[in-house]
């Protein structure tokens, strides 16, 4: 189908492009930014004055609950959910049941995803058999079958030697391997960041080593083996800074923030709502404007939900024996638009850390407006708002943030070209 935007303004991070301008669409494929091409005859139009066209959002950290959990999401209800915050392509982590460590896994959530056709979908493959951390699942098996990167989670490997030797045979065959650096010992049994917020509650702590002792092993061991890495879901200022440290070394190593860490501190913790129950936990203020400031830096490239939906029971216990998560992908967009809305970022650096970063970070064909290129596009209004929860997608109401008054709606969210989600 030929389908032009007309009168957008088209932010692509990538290329650098911010102008008010039309896309001509046909065939999946973005075939001109402007005028349209000779002979171009569009079958659809959307008239887009007051929008703003950008790069379909690319999310590194979106559990779709499927297979195994599906009192919780599926592909189909968390797809559709990501679609409306303006998610093109996002990547699922391993811990499904089974374990994402088998080809036949992945097909199963690669042919899901196709069928419900609301998101490009990249699974991220288990680094070791069953997140167990003892032995290396058939990495190049899963990669042939779709996998893009690799990862254990917050289980961690309890020995180094064993992880080092998986990060060799990674690098071996130019594979990356995503981290989610958090010491068991430090952080076992802890609930919240340890701190005067978690003694007031009388909540166990996990301390902010808990992060910076297993990053400085993690980078020590990238360097060590010259392993394409990953850090995700970082939440200290030290963490950060150990980064900042790596990549000025030379090291090439990216790194992604949960965009909740960079609007919620432990303070939410106040009263004992199960909502902020995530891990790694909310940290303090001093750490949240670290994480802002790596964001606006770009030592970390990339913004993701880490979307983690959950029944209502799953939140209902108290404190310590809920689940932690909070489902928020269906409001990536308008909850990311608070740091626009706030001052901290411009537009299109939000937009790059929301589009171009993580694309590049795990070298996914995504993030980008170009001629030639895929037709993966959000059309947003700025200045709308929208009101979270109305409406709502995901199978998980674990959000604190329903209710709230949101600077951005998203209008229409197109994959290939065509149009995946429509306010």
């Amino acid at each position: 189908m030929k389908l032009s935007i007309l009168g957008a303004r088209v932010i692509d991070p990538s290329s650098g492009l911010d102008q008010i301008t039309d896309i001509h669409v046909e065939a999946c494929k973005i075939v001109a930014l402007g005028a349209a091409p000779a002979g171009f005859t569009a079958v659809e139009t959307i008239d887009a004055q007051g929008l703003v066209a950008a790069p379909g959002l690319v999310d590194l950290n979106v559990a779709l609950r499927e297979p195994g959990y599906s009192r919780k999401g599926s592909i189909a209800s968390e797809t559709r959910a990501a679609a409306a915050g303006g998610v093109t392509s996002l990547c699922c982590p391993p811990k499904t049941k089974p374990v994402l460590d088998t080809s036949a896994v992945a097909e199963l959530i690669l042919d899901r995803a196709r069928e419900a056709g609301n998101t490009k979908v990249f699974p991220i493959g288990a680094l070791s058999k069953g997140l167990d951390g003892e032995q290396l699942a058939e990495l190049v098996a899963l990669r042939d079958a779709g996998c893009v990167a690799f990862g254990n989670g917050l289980e961690s490997f309890r020995n180094t030697r064993t992880l080092c030797r998986a990060l060799d045979y990674a690098a071996t065959f130019d594979l990356t391997v995503i981290f989610n650096s958090q010491d068991h010992d430090l952080a076992d049994g802890g609930l919240a960041h340890e701190g005067a917020v978690a003694s007031f509650l009388g909540l166990p702590g996990i301390p902010e080593t808990a992060e910076t002792v297993a990053l400085a092993r993690d980078l020590l061991l990238v360097e060590q083996t010259g392993v394409r890495a990953h850090f995700s879901q970082l939440t200290s200022a030290r963490g950060v800074a150990l980064i900042a440290q790596a990549q000025a070394r030379g090291l090439k190593v990216t790194a992604d923030v949960a965009l909740y860490q960079l609007i919620l501190t432990d303070e939410a913790l106040i009263d004992f709502s199960s909502l902020y129950h995530v891990q790694p936990p909310l940290r303090t203020r001093a750490d949240r404007d670290g994480l802002r400031e790596a964001v606006k830096s770009g030592v970390v490239s990339a913004i993701s939900s880490h979307h983690q939906p959950h029944e209502r029971d799953a939140k209902l216990a108290p404190f310590g024996a809920t689940e932690p998560g909070i489902s928020s992908v269906e409001l990536l967009l308008p909850l990311a638009m608070t740091l626009v809305e706030d001052g901290l970022l411009d537009l299109p650096t939000l937009l790059a850390r929301l589009s171009a970063g993580p694309a590049d970070a795990l070298r996914l064909p995504a993030g980008k407006l170009a001629v030639g290129g895929a037709a993966d596009i959000v059309l947003f209004d700025p200045k709308a708002s929208t009101v979270a929860g109305e409406g709502w997608l995901s199978k998980g109401e674990n959000c604190p943030f329903l209710g709230h008054s949101l600077p951005g709606v998203v209008r229409y969210t197109l994959v290939d070209g065509r149009i995946s989600h429509q306010a």
